[in-house]
């Protein structure tokens, strides 16, 4: 273990400058805190020792050390989730200078721990929010990126132009309730945002994982939307059009499928290596691999003008929204 003299962690562990070894060993393994207990030691002898700003000042620093990306942001989404508030932002001044008690400090170097093995955030906290939503999140299944928010933006502008459209017409006609596929669903993310912004549709999410299929269903169930979600264990690959049309010509198939070429994921961030699905990431050669299939069974799953959305990988490109004439 490896020691540092800086004056937060002097002050954090109730220690001199005289008291904390100048030397450092050459361990190849992190650059870890002494452990907490010492700290609830200390913080016992001298209440008000360790505030959450102090807490957060202290782990920045070893996270840096470490070379863990984002160390700031990281510190303070751990920090915050143990004082149960979504951001550090939002805690109040007691909240922020009350001390922490040896349980707050214990839970916030247990999940520091895992940050410094590299888990993300998401995984570490155990839950991410998406849109409105708080999802659940374990590891392998897929993180939503904030950019995928912009998918699930395209299809609720799309429905609401055809909604428009049809009203404007001298003799509406009935309209009935869109029904929409996501391929690849993952933690849920795009599947049960669309059914909290377009409370009269349907939606089949399917997954060839069962870690995936599975987080999808806890998540749709803790958010009280099991009674419109179809969730499924299946592989597109390996399925015809006949097997998905048990609900009827489809409105839309939104995806954020594997984009990233091959060759390029062996340089992707430690993060997204260690921890998450790979196969939900590899494109193959072109990034293409599911996309082709996604675009081959478009015409016999999607009603007359359907449409077709899914993620692209190019930078500053929205999301790709493709009609489909059937």
């Amino acid at each position: 273990m490896r020691c540092f003299t800086h004056p937060l962690l002097r002050r954090l562990l109730g220690l001199s400058a005289q008291s904390v070894p100048g030397g450092l060993s050459q361990s190849k393994g992190p650059i870890c805190s002494p452990k907490w207990s010492s700290l609830r030691q200390s913080c016992t002898a001298r209440p008000g020792l360790v505030t959450a700003t102090d807490a957060v000042n202290y782990w920045q620093k070893v996270f840096e050390i470490n070379g863990i990306p984002e160390a700031r942001e990281s510190s303070e989404y751990i920090v915050s989730f143990v004082l149960g508030a979504k951001t550090f932002q939002s805690l109040n001044s007691k909240s922020l200078y009350t001390p922490l008690t040896a349980l707050q400090q214990e839970q916030i170097q247990q999940l520091s721990n895992k940050r410094l093995e590299r888990m993300p955030v998401q995984y570490v906290l155990g839950e991410w929010d998406f849109q409105d939503l708080t999802l659940k999140m374990r590891p392998p299944v897929f993180i939503p990126r904030p950019e995928t928010e912009d998918l699930v933006s395209l299809v609720v502008e799309e429905e609401s132009w055809k909604c428009e459209k049809n009203s404007d017409l001298r003799f509406p006609v009935s309209v009935p309730h869109p029904v929409i596929l996501e391929i690849g669903c993952g933690s849920g993310a795009i599947a049960l945002s669309l059914l909290c912004k377009l409370p009269q549709s349907q939606v089949i999410a399917v997954d060839k994982e069962k870690t995936a299929v599975d987080l999808t269903r806890e998540n749709a169930h803790r958010l009280q939307l099991q009674d419109r979600i179809h969730i499924l264990h299946h592989d597109v690959s390996h399925s015809s059009a006949k097997q998905l049309l048990l609900w009827g010509p489809l409105d839309f198939i939104v995806s954020n499928p594997p984009y990233v070429f091959h060759e390029d994921m062996a340089s992707l961030d430690a993060e997204i290596l260690c921890y998450e699905n790979l196969d939900a990431l590899d494109g193959g050669d072109d990034g293409m691999r599911v996309i082709k299939t996604i675009l081959a069974l478009a015409p016999s799953l999607l009603k007359d003008s359907g449409n077709v959305l899914w993620e692209n990988g190019c930078k500053n490109v929205p999301p790709t929204h493709l009609k489909i004439a059937v």
